[in-house]
C-alpha cells in the first residue's frame, strides 16, 4: 500500500493534534511534516509525542523544513497563516486540504488562483455528516420555498474568533442558491431594537459562543402551524479529522484544481 505523506498546520493546537492522531492511526498515511507559528510552545518537539508514540517529526515554524517531505498539507488555522501556506504550496507543488474559515473575498480569490498550480480541497466543514446535511438543506429549501421563514442558529466554543461560522454561512449559501436568492442581499446577521416585521425573503443568523461546544448548527424552517428543524451537532473534532483524510486521499491523483467536499463525497 502506497502511503500518502501528509503535513499538519497548527500541529500543536486542538484541531492540529486531532489531525496528527488521525494520520498516525491511518494505515495509508504517514505524518511527514508539522507546522506551527513562531513562538508556539511545541516548536522543536515531536508532533506525536502527546500520543506516547513519537513520529520522528518535529514541529517547525519554517515552511521549507516543515513541508520538506509532504505531498499534502492539511490546514485548519487562521486565514492569514493559511494564505501564506497556500502561496508556498502552490509554488512547490504541495496539495492542500483547507478547513480554515473566515476568509474575505480576496483570500478566497487567492486560493482559487493557487488552485491553478496545485490541487486544493477547500470547504468550511470537512465533516461527512455536515456535508450530507447541506444536501438535505438544499432539498428542503427547494420544497419549502413559500410561506416558511428560515433561521440559522450556530453555537461554538468560546475560543472561536469568526462569526457566523463558516459552516453556518455555507448553509445560508446553499439555501439561498436553492431559492434563487443572493445571500449577500437577504442575510440578516443582527437584530436589536424595533426591527419591524420580519422580511419573508430574509435568512436570519444567530450566533452563540460559550464553553467547549465543538459545533452545533440548526436550520429552522418556520411556517404557520408547523416548523421543521434540520440539525447537525458535533461532539468531537474527530469527524473533521476523518473527513480531512478523505479529502487528502481524494487529492492523491489530482494535480491542479479547486474542489470541495461535494466533489470528495460525490454529492454533486
Amino acid at each position: 500500500m502506497t502511503e500518502l505523506n501528509i503535513a499538519i498546520a497548527g500541529a500543536g493546537g486542538r484541531m492540529g493534534r486531532m489531525l496528527v492522531e488521525a494520520v498516525q492511526n491511518a494505515p495509508d498515511a504517514r505524518l511527514a511534516g508539522a507546522l506551527d507559528v513562531p513562538g508556539a510552545p511545541g516548536l522543536g518537539q515531536d508532533a506525536a509525542a502527546f500520543l506516547g508514540k513519537p513520529a520522528g517529526v518535529a514541529i517547525e515554524s519554517d515552511l521549507a523544513k516543515g513541508l520538506a517531505g509532504a505531498q499534502v498539507l492539511i490546514d485548519f488555522t487562521r486565514p492569514e497563516g493559511t494564505l501564506e501556506h497556500v502561496a508556498y504550496c502552490a509554488e512547490h507543488g504541495i496539495k492542500l486540504v483547507i478547513g480554515t474559515t473566515g476568509f474575505d473575498e480576496a483570500g478566497k480569490a487567492a486560493i482559487a488562483e493557487a488552485a491553478k498550480k496545485t490541487a486544493i480541497v477547500f470547504a468550511p466543514n470537512m465533516s461527512v455528516g455536515v456535508n450530507v446535511t447541506l444536501k438535505l438543506l438544499q432539498m428542503a429549501a427547494k420544497n419549502l420555498n413559500v410561506g416558511y421563514d428560515i433561521e440559522i442558529v450556530e453555537a461554538h466554543h468560546r475560543h472561536k474568533v469568526d462569526a457566523p461560522s463558516g459552516t453556518a454561512l455555507k448553509m445560508g449559501e446553499v439555501i439561498a442558491d436553492a431559492l434563487g436568492r443572493d445571500l449577500k442581499e437577504c442575510a440578516v446577521y443582527a437584530r436589536e431594537g424595533v426591527t419591524g416585521p420580519r422580511d419573508p425573503s430574509s435568512i436570519g443568523f444567530a450566533t452563540i459562543r460559550g464553553g467547549d461546544i465543538i459545533g452545533d448548527h440548526t436550520v429552522l424552517f418556520a411556517a404557520d402551524g408547523e416548523r421543521i428543524e434540520i440539525s447537525h451537532k458535533s461532539s468531537s473534532r474527530v469527524s473533521y479529522a476523518n473527513g480531512s483524510l478523505r479529502a487528502a486521499r481524494f487529492l492523491a491523483d489530482k494535480t491542479v484544481g479547486l474542489y470541495d467536499m461535494n466533489d470528495v463525497l460525490s454529492l454533486n
